[in-house]
């Protein structure tokens, strides 16, 4: 009998709830395709745990966490939290549990599909083919160094500084070099080494690790000129490295390739097989409990927890291929659907993406 895998579920706020149960659902039809078993524990997080609890991360939800092989997240925050002081907002919630989880990688695909393409912004001769993934680095960067405001010349000045250790670059990267490998064996490093030393470090780090790996394409490429390439050879890409601040812009950038930000999944790792797997999409408390939500990014990211934390690489495939069967009979949300009036719930969409899965 296959052992017992341990997933913390925090639903978290918004359209969480709904979108994490259809996940859930497809998880359940995993435990009887292949006989994997799920123990499924749930907590608070962000803002209902304000709400509930008074901390955006209370105490026991980030011990279930902890005893746990993976977490599977909603979406977490809202305007109703937007005016609270810092130490009250679902954000950071988010910074703290990666943080005391060890997270320091972020993972995010960017796939499209040939069915959906017409929903993007750009031509599809410039889309089709375009499957990459951007691995960020969480820990670090401007987002964590010391933040301070001074007098200045001219006034008030304010001073966020950005810090990047060997060790730091060295983890994500090697993490990067190894996803390459099981893909199509291409990296592309973003940096501003023209400009910044924290680049100049990560450059530098990135060709001495890079002759470990022979068999993987390295590319440098300075962060704007990746914005723009982005936009303009898509499918070029395979695997994108890069810090923190650079790595949320990109990812956001990559994100809007796919034609609505719904369909896309995310997994934070850390070292080891331990992961948090969420939606990039937010809470969106406009359209909470309507049943209308796009439950696909979040079943995506529990088909990346079976692959990179348990292992599952047969469902995950499943999961993966079910999702585009749906899609390809023409099966759609609101938020992907041409003509609204024929949209399909929330739950029906978890049920068909069940449904379509088979053995593989």
């Amino acid at each position: 009998m296959a052992e017992v895998k341990k997933i913390a579920v925090i639903a978290g706020d918004g359209i969480g709830p709904e979108v994490v149960n259809e996940a859930i659902k497809v998880l359940k039809r995993v435990e009887e395709l292949y006989g994997y078993r799920f123990e499924f524990e749930h907590g608070l997080f962000g803002g209902i745990a304000i709400d509930e609890k008074g901390t955006p991360l209370p105490d026991e939800t980030l011990q279930m966490c902890r005893s746990a092989d993976a977490v599977l997240l909603g979406a977490v925050g809202g305007p109703k939290w937007d005016n609270n002081p810092k130490e009250l907002r679902p954000e950071t919630g988010l910074l703290g549990i990666r943080k005391e989880l060890g997270l320091f990688s972020n993972l995010r695909p960017a796939v499209v599909f040939d069915c959906l393409i017409e929903a993007s912004t750009l031509k599809r001769e410039v889309l089709e083919g375009t499957d990459l993934i951007v691995v960020r680095e969480l820990t670090g960067g401007i987002y964590f160094g010391d933040k301070f405001r001074r007098e200045g010349p001219g006034g008030e000045e304010a001073v966020d500084t950005s810090v990047y250790s060997v060790m730091e670059v060295e983890r994500i990267v090697r993490q990067a070099f190894e996803i390459a490998r099981k893909r199509r064996k291409k990296l592309a490093s973003v940096d501003k080494a023209n400009v910044l030393e924290t680049s100049r470090l990560w450059r530098e780090t990135v060709n001495r690790i890079a002759p470990e790996y022979p068999d993987v394409e390295l590319e440098h490429i300075l962060v704007d000129n990746c914005a723009m390439q982005l936009l303009r050879r898509p499918a070029s890409f395979d695997v994108i490295v890069t810090e923190n601040m650079f790595g949320d812009i990109l990812s956001d950038e990559a994100a809007m390739l796919t034609g609505s930000i719904g369909m896309l999944a995310s997994a934070s790792l850390g070292e080891g097989s331990f992961g948090l797997y969420e939606p990039v999409h937010g809470s969106a408390p406009d359209i909470a409990g309507k049943g209308i939500a796009n439950p696909l990014a979040t079943i995506l990211s529990a088909a990346m927890m079976l692959r990179y934390t348990f292992n599952y690489a047969d469902a995950a495939d499943s999961i993966e291929k079910a999702v585009q069967d749906v899609l390809n009979a023409g099966h759609r949300t609101a938020d992907i659907a041409v003509d609204s009036s024929k949209a399909i719930s929330t739950e029906q969409m978890g049920s068909l993406v069940a449904e379509h899965m088979r053995k593989v």
